[in-house]
């Protein structure tokens, strides 16, 4: 069993998620192949794909949301992703039993006593073929379960039912009250009837892999997989660690040599890449991890070197950079010009552009 080195599975990994070189490839196709980008925010993805796509547009995404080829829904973990309206159709049955978990540890106080196959149909029936927001929703069960949190009902809805968010929700710069569809009338066909989690496991190598059982639970928000893996054994590859732990990968999945260049990356916040894997050493250290789920990572020879913000005052968007530690004078200045190309994408109609850097605290 080959050992991979941390650097190895940098390179594996960044690969994958298109991250090494950017491609010409439609989005629909780059959303498919990250099995989905991660939407707290609607802006995020938009500098995701403008991250490993050439010559990305805003409407290269809106247009997918608008076409409903690509949904906006509560997903791996609870949270919210943009997905192929393929890939929904079978993840979400595929995901039910976490997002069940996933309600009663979030709200379950809030809906204590009720009975929650009666709210998912109340609120179906609610939604029926329209897309109320959030806060419509939830008033309106309330008005069915006075006293109860009209926030808590509506968003346990969120994973009691198939519902996605329809635009303008989830487009670039669009915040405010979320819609809600129903999905089978959204997309017009019903979730799958029996999706498998080999499916689940196949696709996550695909775009995260090497990796090992305990990384496909803590992207996915599944637990148990460790028997379906288990059953991929005869078509997986295993490798070893530099800690010695188990991970699986596609036999004819792209690993590239350690020391394959990496460009400078602004990784979007909560990039999928950041977020993928259990042992996140492979792209940065226990001391930087606490950082990068608060604030977008910034990437240097393929690992985080420093956190990234677009602040705008007056006529000004600047880009701040806060540094885990310096960098040298030519690394500094490809992080400028990768830079400069981000402002002209994420603030464009700003008539002056900075750049400005400094450690972080």
């Amino acid at each position: 069993m080959d050992t991979l080195s941390l650097r190895s599975l940098n390179r594996a990994t960044l690969e994958r998620q298109l991250l090494l070189s950017r491609v010409d490839l439609p989005p629909l196709d780059v959303v498919e192949r990250l099995a989905g980008l991660q939407a707290q925010d609607p802006d995020p993805p938009y500098v995701g794909l403008w991250s490993r796509i050439t010559g990305f547009r805003h409407d290269g995404l809106t247009r997918l949301l608008h076409e409903r080829s690509v949904v906006r829904a509560t997903l791996f973990r609870g949270t919210q992703h943009l997905v192929s309206a393929a890939d929904y159709l079978w993840l979400r049955p595929l995901l039910q039993p976490m997002l069940d978990r996933w309600q009663k540890g979030a709200f379950g106080r809030a809906t204590a006593g009720l009975d929650l196959t009666e709210l998912a149909e109340t609120a179906a029936a609610l939604i029926g073929t329209g897309s109320p927001s959030r806060p419509e929703l939830g008033r309106a069960l309330a008005e069915r379960w006075p006293g109860r949190d009209p926030v808590a009902l509506a968003r346990s809805v969120q994973g009691l039912l198939p519902v996605v968010h329809p635009p303008p929700d989830g487009t670039w710069g669009r915040r405010g009250t979320t819609p809600f569809a129903l999905a089978r009338h959204w997309l017009g066909e019903p979730p799958a009837a029996e999706p498998s989690p080999r499916d689940l496991v196949l696709r996550y190598l695909a775009a995260f892999g090497p990796a090992s059982v305990k990384d496909v639970q803590a992207w996915s928000g599944m637990t148990r997989l460790r028997e379906v893996v288990e059953g991929l054994r005869p078509v997986l590859r295993p490798f070893r660690g530099e800690d010695g732990g188990e991970l699986w990968d596609l036999p004819d999945a792209p690993r590239p040599e350690a020391d394959a260049p990496a460009p400078v990356r602004f990784l979007a916040a909560l990039d999928n890449v950041v977020l993928g894997h259990a042992d996140r050493t492979r792209l940065m250290t226990a001391e930087q991890r606490p950082h990068v789920i608060v604030d977008a990572a910034l990437t240097v020879d393929g690992f985080v070197r420093g956190l990234w913000a677009v602040r705008r005052a007056g006529d000004t968007a600047t880009l701040a950079v806060r540094l885990f530690a310096p960098l040298s004078g030519a690394e500094e200045a490809e992080v400028a010009e990768e830079g400069g190309r981000l402002l002209r994408f994420a603030a464009g109609d700003a008539p002056s552009h900075d750049i400005h850097f400094t450690t972080v605290a």
